[in-house]
């Protein structure tokens, strides 16, 4: 995930200051309005009230609030449940801006009037999310199409808020230990890092292009896609691509086709990862689709993991072992090499030794069961052990196969990701034509 679009995070100024008061009397006063309702309607309870005066406050504030309740939402164990349980609204409520602000950004980057540009614009978005909204457009040579438009002014609100975020953080770690042990300040140097990475309109169309391309790099997923990018409609805050109908992948109904889907997106996925290193980092239901046409589309690239060849040789020593062989000796190499764990620890073979002590565990039960997320956060935990490393990129590849597995449980549940030779058809490609022979298995389109 490039951090190089990121200004200074630990920076305070009189701006910085004059936001703070702000915010504070924001939240105060959406707390003494939650405080109204709980005294008009007290059998709802004060920790409801006070829940949803925190998320109305966040709305009220802005784009980098309303990331914070997404955080809370998807982290229903560190916070108490009827607050996070408040702030899934965050994720499907959020009030879009107005399509006259739309039109002004999108002109200002193409430098045309939007009637010059489109037959049809919409003005009352699709969808609206934190960072920006999605507009239905129709070309002049009559494609429909969306427009993804930034919200005006986000990249300076975003600095200064994530700013204020940081110093708070960093005080709550000092004199609380809860935040302390759920590492406040990193949470929020992770935000940083990615949401300036996702408002780079430009990179993030260039990245969508190149994951759509390498989809179709070994000629057989045919059905699984992504939208194309119709680049000269593109510009520095604002992405125009193909529109796709469906639906979530989390509304499929289990069945043998649902698991079908799962595996093909999963396959894709893994190919990115391994292969050409530039993978989709954020597949949440709403950015995996089922087409209506029964294809599978990836969207919304604002967060892409990037691994270079030393982290896809690790993976794929990992998943050689999963899939094909069992053997772990090969892993030893590679995580040597990488520095999670340092060379004075031992040789490869007793390095494998302690690799194998630390995953027995896992692989003690039947290969149906094993987690490759669980995995993961394995290694990442010896590499933390040890201190010889920091594998941020292994953090980002254990959410995503979080959410695999989430899917595989819900739509797929005789189905594992690390063991199924479908999924890693083009990364070991003769070992996996062995491996069905031997099985006399046929592998799915």
């Amino acid at each position: 995930m490039s951090k190089s679009l990121a200004p200074p995070l630990r920076q305070i100024g009189i701006r910085e200051v004059l936001r703070l008061v702000v915010i504070v009397a924001v939240l105060l006063s959406y707390q003494i309005l939650a405080l109204g309702k709980w005294i008009f309607r007290p059998r709802r309870g004060w920790a409801a009230h006070a829940s949803d005066g925190v998320v109305d406050a966040f709305f009220a504030l802005g784009p980098t609030f309303v990331k914070v309740g997404q955080l809370m939402g998807s982290s229903p164990g560190l916070f108490p449940k009827v607050l996070a349980n408040t702030c899934l609204r965050c994720l499907d409520e959020v009030p879009p801006f107005p399509g006259a602000q739309a039109r002004a950004i999108i002109e200002a980057d193409l430098g045309r009037s939007v009637e010059d540009l489109f037959a049809r614009f919409d003005d009352v978005p699709l969808s609206s999310a934190s960072v920006a909204q999605v507009h239905l457009c129709v070309l002049n040579d009559g494609r429909e199409a969306v427009m993804k438009v930034q919200r005006r002014g986000i990249y300076h609100r975003m600095k200064i808020d994530l700013r204020i975020a940081y110093v708070f953080a960093r005080a709550l770690e000092k004199y609380i230990a809860f935040f302390e042990t759920a590492n406040a300040s990193a949470i929020i140097v992770d935000l940083h890092a990615a949401t300036f990475a996702e408002l780079d309109s430009v990179v993030e169309a260039r990245r969508q292009a190149s994951f759509r391309a390498a989809i179709s790099a070994f000629g057989d997923n045919t059905f699984v896609t992504a939208p194309e990018v119709i680049a000269e409609y593109c510009g520095g805050r604002v992405i125009c691509m193909e529109r796709m109908r469906g639906y979530p992948l989390d509304q499929c109904t289990p069945s043998e086709q649902s698991e079908l889907i799962v595996r093909r997106a999963a396959k894709v996925w893994m190919e990115a990862l391994v292969l050409h290193g530039l993978f989709h980092g954020d597949v949440h239901a709403g950015n995996v689709w089922v087409l209506d046409d029964g294809r599978v589309s990836f969207l919304d690239f604002g967060v892409m993991g990037e691994l270079d060849e030393q982290w896809r040789s690790l993976l794929q020593d990992l998943f050689h072992a999963t899939v094909i062989d069992g053997d772990f000796t090969r892993l030893a190499g590679s995580v040597k090499r990488l520095g999670i764990i340092s060379e004075d620890v031992g040789t490869d073979a007793e390095v494998g030794s302690i690799l194998q002590s630390v995953f027995a565990p896992m692989l003690s039960d039947t290969l149906a069961h094993f987690s490759l997320t669980d995995f993961i956060r394995a290694l990442v935990g010896m590499g933390q052990h040890y201190r010889t490393s920091s594998p941020e990129e292994l953090i980002l590849v254990g959410k995503q196969l979080g959410y695999f597995e989430r899917y595989a449980i819900e739509l797929a549940p005789n189905w594992a990701l690390g063991t199924d030779p479908f999924v890693f058809k083009n990364v070991f490609p003769a070992e996996v034509a062995a491996l069905a022979h031997a099985r006399e298995v046929d592998l799915p389109d």
